[in-house]
């Protein structure tokens, strides 16, 4: 047998070679016990008393004749030495004395082994010369210890060896591994811990390199050694210098379980309590005694299944019959804390019973020293009946056993706090509400604090909901000091945790940059708080580099996150944020002790940066603003997915994204279906608790086209789109008011009456007697949204100059309707659209009609309009590049240059200057030409953005936008295979032809020209060859005179040029075809929803721009340049679409939209409890207990039956003895003795 499947060679890969260089030290620290002095063994004089031959004992070991005369006794300590271990890999072979932290170090940093949340050490006989392990103790161990270990995360250690109970573990281990998912085998971990001298084999595990991977094959077992089990996954191998003798480990295992049992749980060691430890007893022999009371007096609890053996079922019968007669908390008739002796009646009471079960032991008080001990001790002790408790609540009895003892241990910690600390640890949310949650216990926020942080820390969001449930209150709990404690508990190999630390070293480096700047002296404020950023460590992470984190993750959208605590200005630069934070973080820092004023939306950023699904969810239910929330969720999920190197979580990043997108969609869907209107100001809403973000921004940063694509989301944008114009007005009656705008005063165009708009402020007035449910002061007027800039700038003049006026002023009807035309975005695009086809009209005709010389010859008339037509454009450019928006200078160009048309307009206006430019010179106005040429051909594909509104267009725009990505596969393939054929077709043809036109020509075009059918055979074909003047001379050649063909391969021209033609025309053109197709069915069903998204865009754009199209653009552009920097007025439409809501109007629209997801969560749990799977599992707990109840049914059934036999035996007792007394005349009785009623006769067994 192979141990763990190391079957391979050693060495063989990179993997083995790491841990091998990793574990060199072990053997420089690790020591192993040989015997030194050989010390005659009375029974049998070839061997020394620690079990070895003569033989394998040194010469220094046999030569001290003296000192073995004088010692009769072999004793490990005095009669061994410590030498380097020579057997290591993933076992050890380990001195005695070996300190326990460096064993533990080892398994958990090198070997692998995850830290355990509690460690079951198993012990007991079934071993050799003790009766076989019963079979109800075997069903325990696969249905109770295997599975209790692999919900709570624990270790189990046991002897490791084929016999008794360590087979019997390392079987249901097995068992587990094959029943149970990969994820839940990880979570199981076995641990032999055996005698080194007791294992069967043992040479083949000797290697003083180390074994990597080791080899270990198991034969036939030898009478007093047993072999490694394979299916444990470590091992200890305890050497205390003997051979075949069984107790070596003892001493070692109980300082194991003492260290670990003052380790603590989570990741790091970050849990609020320490590892729990209990040993199991199960049977055992005499000597088991002293090892359960050595471990009790170092409080370790102990778990005894009672009827398994000797020594379980004498520690049960102690346990439970001596104290019989005294009560719980009575003091037993033993001595108390004064060190008086136990009692004689006790004593005797106890040797009996000890004398019962072990017989055949000579040193009989001995024992019964252990066993008073361990009954001092009896808090400690758990003691398990299989016929009360079924393996299958085993995991609760883990539970119990060590809350009985922590209650013993920990006098300062109520019962049930601790039991909550071991069911946080063990992450058994079931076992806590069913015992700690079930409204018998009133629990304080004190008591829940510490489990909290610890739920939250090691990734248990059921415990985070249960303790938020059950009093725990979250505006208490999260200040802005445990945010920061939080985010430095961030695991290591977590992307957050390395962007963090990269944003705290710009930090750090900016902070000793500006020292050095300054010329500070070593004293100053700056150089302290550089000199305290040079010891940087994740504790020193705090809320600034998380407010750069998420500004760098959610861009432009929203401002800097935690910028009013640290008192930072938010168009501050990072050299002035850097030199405040470092100064803040330098004094008292009086922002920790602030209570945090979102806390919902600060955990919910917390766990969507760590990627925690579940615990993220939960957050984002209990927070605010729904919508947002999930899109804000989407975004940074999304951004992260970019950054994520691995394969694994990067999938789970964009499924959770796309799971929030489905969530904004569906809480919004739900909104929409209850009150259009509120959804409206709903998506414009600027929102305090996302750093003013609004929901149509936060879409649009998180690309979430599904969220777009909702009919919401769509009607909102058409009206903006047709402004106070009725959306149904046909196309052709905006062109005809174009050109002819007295029409706009007709009823050719139908526009929104005023009176279908509600009030800015009537309803500013009236919002405190609105209903919930009806148009409250949550909802605008789209005037409000759609206004224009000149009309926002006239609304806040006349708000201004008419403060003591009840309503606005009222324009003239002219006026107020021709506004509303012109101003619509739907206007300004069909303006847009018409002129720049005149635009095309007059670049073409320019080009080909009045495309005059250089000067003094030109440019004409029209040239020079088209250049003062191409220079408003170029304004327009600039307008949206430098003073749309409200970020800095940079990032306004970044994020125009981003923007695939925005390119397109840079290229053409580029190539445009570049051609105006030469064809202003002789030399270069052929070229300056070619590239207006050119140009013309990018200024029309900008046709193709402009159509991207229409409904039928714009969805097949974006499909072919697709399909040209499988073009430029279908080229490279097709550029491979032509340059092969081209390159052998030539030199088959012309053995020599230096000529550079002409190679390029035959290599590349004329192969090209093959694909669509254009060969030339009597170029060819030697048969059809046409008479040519050429020649072979390469003199000539290179003169200028043409080749002559070289007809001796022309068999193979031929073939090559039929394979050919197979190639290209059927394999590739066929695979560009079945790519289309492919990409054409995929791109297909959501198209749409592609193109709404981009219809946004558009409609953003549309909507910023002026009313004027170019060249009248213009006139535009010069009224604002007035306005802006003579008249000093600002612009209203920096921002799109946000609106700022305050006070009630802010608290009524995000409670209706808490209404809205709750309504949505009830529908989906209610969905999720009526399917078929919730049904079954719903059957299956009440069968379950059905089966229970059943069970002790029969139990009280098996009761009653003998309870009626033992008063059937004591009614015959009393019958017998009174007919004796009645033969006997000994008492004189007055009256005939009581007889027995029909009622209460007995029945018959026929009846029973």
């Amino acid at each position: 047998m192979e141990m763990s499947g190391k079957d391979n060679e050693v060495g063989a890969n990179a993997e083995t070679r790491t841990s091998e260089k990793a574990q060199s030290w072990i053997p420089k620290i690790i020591k192993k016990r040989m015997c030194s002095t050989f010390i005659e063994d009375n029974s049998n004089g070839a061997l020394c008393q620690c079990g070895g031959p003569r033989g394998t004992h040194g010469s220094n070991a046999t030569g001290d004749y003296f000192g073995a005369a004088i010692v009769s006794q072999w004793d490990s300590g005095q009669h061994s030495s410590e030498y380097p271990t020579d057997a290591f890999g993933e076992f050890l072979r380990l001195s005695r004395d070996t300190p326990p932290q460096i064993v533990f170090t080892l398994m958990t940093a090198h070997w692998g082994v995850p830290s355990p949340n509690l460690v079951v050490s198993v012990v007991g006989g079934g071993g050799e010369g003790q009766e076989k392990v019963k079979p109800w103790v075997r069903e325990v161990m696969r249905n109770g210890l295997v599975r209790a270990a692999q919900s709570t995360g624990a270790w189990i250690l046991t002897g490791g060896l084929r016999e008794g109970v360590g087979r019997c573990v390392g079987e249901a281990v097995r068992d587990h591994a094959a029943a149970a998912p990969s994820l839940s085998q990880k979570k199981v971990v076995a641990v032999g811990v055996a005698p080194w001298g007791l294992v069967h084999n043992r040479q083949q595990l000797v290697n003083a390199q180390g074994s990597f991977p080791a080899r270990y094959y198991v034969q036939n077992t030898s009478q007093d050694t047993c072999g490694l089990d394979s299916n444990y996954q470590a091992f200890l191998l305890v050497d205390d210098g003997t051979v075949g003798q069984r107790g070596g480990e003892t001493g070692f295992l109980s300082n194991l379980e003492d260290y670990i049992s003052h380790q603590r749980t989570g990741i790091w060691g970050s849990g609020s309590i320490e590892i729990p430890v209990l040993c199991m007893l199960i049977s055992g022999e005499a000597k088991m005694l002293q090892r359960v009371d050595h471990s009790l007096r170092k409080a370790i609890p102990w778990l005894v299944l009672g009827g398994s053996g000797p020594a379980a079922d004498l520690i049960t019968e102690i346990l439970e019959e001596v104290s019989l007669g005294s009560s719980p908390s009575s003091p037993l008739p033993e001595g108390g804390e004064g060190g008086e002796g136990p009692s004689t009646e006790l004593r005797d009471r106890v040797r009996e019973k000890v004398r019962r079960h072990f017989p055949a032991e000579a040193n009989l008080e001995k024992l019964v020293d252990w066993v008073l001990s361990i009954h001092k001790n009896r808090d400690l002790i758990t003691v398990f009946h299989q016929e009360q408790e079924g393996s299958d609540d085993f995991d609760t009895v883990l539970l119990k056993a060590l809350v009985q003892a922590s209650k013993r241990v920990a006098s300062h910690a109520s019962e049930y706090t601790e039991e909550l600390k071991l069911a946080v640890a063990w992450n058994r949310v079931d076992i806590a509400k069913s015992e700690l949650f079930n409204g018998d216990i009133h629990w304080k926020y004190e008591d829940l604090e510490d489990s909290m942080t610890d739920a939250l820390v090691n990734d248990k969001p059921q415990f985070v909901r249960l303790f938020c449930e059950n009093g725990l209150n979250i505006l208490h709990y999260l200040s802005y000091s445990r945010l920061e404690s939080l985010y430095r508990s961030l695991a290591d190999s977590s992307l957050a945790y390395t962007l963090l630390q990269r944003r705290l070293a710009e930090r750090q480096a900016a902070a000793t940059s500006l020292t050095q700047l300054d010329g500070a002296d070593p004293g100053s404020p700056v150089s302290a708080v550089t000199r305290l950023m040079g010891s940087a460590s994740a504790k020193e992470l705090c809320l600034y580099e998380v407010s750069r984190l998420l500004y760098d993750l959610l861009g432009d959208g929203c401002q800097p996150f935690y910028s009013a605590q640290l008192g930072l200005d938010p168009g501050a630069s990072t050299r002035r944020a850097i030199r405040h934070v470092n100064k803040l973080l330098l004094g008292d820092c009086l922002y920790r002790d602030q209570r945090c004023l979102s806390p919902w939306a600060s955990l919910f950023i917390w766990a969507v940066l760590q990627n925690r699904s579940e615990m993220a969810v939960y957050f984002w239910e209990m927070a605010s603003e729904s919508v947002l929330s999930a899109l804000s969720g989407c975004k940074i999920l999304r951004e992260l997915s970019k950054l994520e190197d691995e394969t694994e979580s990067k999938v789970s990043m964009k499924e959770l994204a796309q799971k929030f997108e489905n969530l904004a969609q569906d809480v919004f869907s739900s909104c929409y279906q209850s009150n259009e209107r509120r959804c409206f100001t709903l998506l414009i809403r600027q929102s305090p608790v996302w750093a003013g973000a609004t929901c149509l921004q936060m879409a649009t940063a998180a690309d979430a086209r599904l969220f777009f694509s909702h009919d919401g989301v769509q009607t909102l944008l058409s009206q903006i789109w047709w402004g106070d114009m009725e959306r149904n007005t046909k196309v052709w009656k905006l062109v005809f008011a174009f050109f002819v705008p007295p029409l706009i005063f007709t009823k050719l165009i139908g526009f929104r009456e005023p009176d279908e708009d509600v009030n800015f402020e009537e309803v500013h007035h009236d919002r405190d007697m609105d209903s919930m449910d009806g148009n409250d002061a949550t909802v605008f007027s789209l005037a409000d949204v759609v206004r224009n800039e000149e009309d926002a700038d006239e609304y806040m003049a006349l708000k201004a100059n008419q403060k003591g006026s009840s309503s606005p002023p009222i324009r003239p009807f002219a006026i107020q309707r021709w506004r509303n035309f012109w101003f619509a975005p739907v206007t300004s695009f069909l303006g847009n659209v018409l002129m720049y086809f005149l635009f095309l009209c007059l670049f073409a005709y320019v080009l080909l009609v009045d495309f005059k010389g250089p000067p003094p010859k030109g440019p004409s008339i029209s040239e020079m309009v088209l250049y003062f037509w191409v220079f408003t454009m170029v304004c327009e450019e600039i307008r949206q590049t430098f003073f749309v928006g409200s970020t800095t200078v940079i990032q306004r160009m970044k994020t125009y240059i981003q923007d695939i048309w925005n390119k397109c307009d840079l290229t053409a206006i580029t190539v445009f200057a570049l051609a105006v430019a030469c064809r202003m010179f002789d030399e270069s106005y052929h070229f300056g030409r070619a590239l207006m040429a050119l140009d013309f051909m990018v200024f029309t594909l900008r046709l193709i953005h402009i159509f991207a509104i229409h409904k039928q267009l714009g969805p097949k725009i974006i499909i072919v936008s697709k399909m040209m990505k499988d073009v430029f596969f279908f080229l490279f393939f097709l550029f491979v295979w032509l340059m092969a054929y081209g390159v052998a077709n030539q030199a088959l043809l012309y053995s020599y032809d230096p000529r550079p036109s002409w190679i390029f020509r035959r290599v590349f075009y004329r192969p090209y020209l093959h694909i669509f059918g254009q060969i030339p055979i009597n170029e060819m074909d030697a048969d059809k060859l046409l008479e040519v003047e050429c020649t072979n001379n390469r003199t000539l050649i290179e003169g200028g005179m043409e080749p002559c063909m070289d007809g001796s391969y022309n068999w193979l021209v031929v073939l090559l040029l039929v394979v050919y033609l197979l190639v290209t025309n059927i394999l590739l053109i066929n695979l560009l075809i079945a790519m289309f197709s492919y990409t054409f069915s995929k791109v297909q069903d959501h198209s749409d929803t592609h193109w709404k998204f981009q219809r946004y865009n558009l409609i953003v754009e549309y909507h910023s721009r002026p009313c004027l199209a170019p060249p009248f653009i213009i006139l535009s552009h010069l009224h604002l340049f007035i306005k802006r920097f003579v008249r000093r007025i600002p612009s209203a439409k920096v921002k799109h679409f946000v609106l700022e809501l305050r006070g009630r109007a802010a608290s009524r629209l995000n409670t209706w939209e808490g209404l809205q997801k709750e309504n949505l969560l009830s529908a989906q749990n209610k969905r999720l409890r009526d399917s078929d799977t919730a049904r079954l599992k719903r059957t299956s707990v009440k069968v379950d207990t059905v089966l229970k109840q059943m069970s002790e049914i029969r139990d009280r059934d098996r009761r009653l039956r003998l309870l009626e036999s033992e008063v059937e035996f004591c009614s015959s007792a009393l019958s017998w003895l009174m007919e004796a007394l009645a033969e006997g005349n000994v008492i004189k009785s007055t009256r005939p003795p009581p007889m027995l009623s029909r009622d209460m006769m007995p029945l018959s067994p026929s009846v029973r």
